[in-house]
């Protein structure tokens, strides 16, 4: 066990964690704007690898404990809030005389697909945001405890319930602030549980994976954090 305010610096391998974390965080809003077809479910191509930042969230919490997990959520919105910004920014500027002869046969072909690919809507953008920062929260949250109340045993039962609740609430704060009003109730509700029987399903099958990076992060950095005293404000830095 260590203290849970044991600074990051002492840790061999929370930056890797980390790093991982927010590229997966990344990418997954870049190419969320795909819609792909697995099976039965329609989806955006952000879900590839969006449930990845949910089990290794898993893993900061369960090893380095809440408030490591909380910084590295907060890190992961402002570089995804950087992200954004700077996509935008390229949007604006006028591209190049000659950018049109690399790719498109005009200019304004090309600055409308790029603008098209990676641009994003206000309102979809925001509630990309709330939801993120809510499901992320509630995910550490519920593990914490969680693994307070069963003595640090039954980690399947922490990762898979924690999901359940985090990637719902992620999941139903996204399809219905960014698509309420705009489809049909119904279609709504179709969408959010679709999502979430596919996000949770990913993470239980990835299961073995996150044990064994739990147990070797455990063995390798010598901690093993229960936030016993822990304030769990996710506003607290």
């Amino acid at each position: 066990m260590a203290n849970p305010e044991q600074t990051e610096k002492s840790f061999r391998w929370f930056f890797v964690i980390t790093a991982i974390f927010i590229t997966t965080l990344v990418v997954s809003n870049i190419i969320a704007v795909k819609l792909i077809q697995l099976g039965p479910f329609t989806l955006p191509a952000g879900v590839l690898v969006f449930p990845i930042t949910y089990i290794f969230g898993d893993i900061l919490t369960e090893v380095y404990g809440y408030a490591h997990a909380r910084r590295v959520i907060w890190t992961g919105f402002l570089c995804n809030v950087l992200a954004v910004g700077a996509i935008w920014l390229a949007i604006q500027l006028p591209g190049a005389p000659y950018w049109r002869l690399i790719y498109f046969d005009n200019s304004a072909s090309a600055q409308q697909a790029f603008a098209a690919v990676l641009g994003f809507a206000p309102r979809l953008l925001t509630a990309s945001f709330i939801a993120y920062l809510v499901g992320e929260f509630l995910n550490s949250y519920v593990l914490a405890k969680m693994k307070i109340r069963t003595g640090g045993r039954f980690l399947w039962m922490r990762t898979i319930g924690s999901t359940i609740v985090g990637e719902g609430a992620d999941s139903f704060l996204f399809i219905f602030l960014a698509f309420g009003g705009v489809f049909p109730v119904v279609a709504l509700w179709e969408t959010f549980l679709g999502q979430w029987v596919f996000k949770t399903s990913y993470e239980a099958l990835l299961t073995p994976l996150t044990y064994g990076v739990v147990q070797f992060l455990k063995k390798s950095e010598g901690v093993d954090v229960f936030d016993y005293s822990t304030r769990f404000n996710p506003l607290k830095f």
